[in-house]
């Protein structure tokens, strides 16, 4: 559900954390932050008009690309290319939080193909 924080940034609360939205400029790209809750994932998913880099400020974790494991802690970056299927994964106790950059010409949920999902909203 999206509701709007203190600041008046659009918020959103998921099954495996939540998302506030630092900067959305819709021709050119948006900016999240992102927080993965202890031991939870976000859907294993691809989009066809948008890319994503994504900074690790805090916790640890694993990025999925296409099917290979990266490991994240803070400092640590990864790029998402259109097309490529990817998730963050949270394995510990601690918060993963990290910096979404996404650029491209679509940033909506209608650009999220979920190949799977821990909470029944692929296919």
């Amino acid at each position: 559900m999206s509701t709007r924080d203190a600041r008046g940034r659009e918020r959103d609360e998921r099954p495996w954390g939540s998302y506030v939205v630092l900067d959305d400029e819709e021709a050119t790209h948006k900016v999240k932050r992102i927080v993965v809750d202890p031991g939870q994932r976000l859907s294993y998913q691809r989009h066809r008009w948008r890319a994503e880099h994504w900074f690790v400020v805090a916790g640890r974790g694993r990025a999925i690309i296409d099917d290979v494991a990266h490991d994240l802690v803070a400092g640590a970056s990864v790029d998402i290319l259109v097309g490529q299927a990817h998730r963050a994964e949270n394995p510990g106790n601690e918060p993963l939080v990290f910096v979404e950059v996404q650029t491209g010409t679509s940033f909506g949920e209608d650009d999220i193909e979920r190949l799977s999902d821990d909470y029944g909203r692929a296919g």
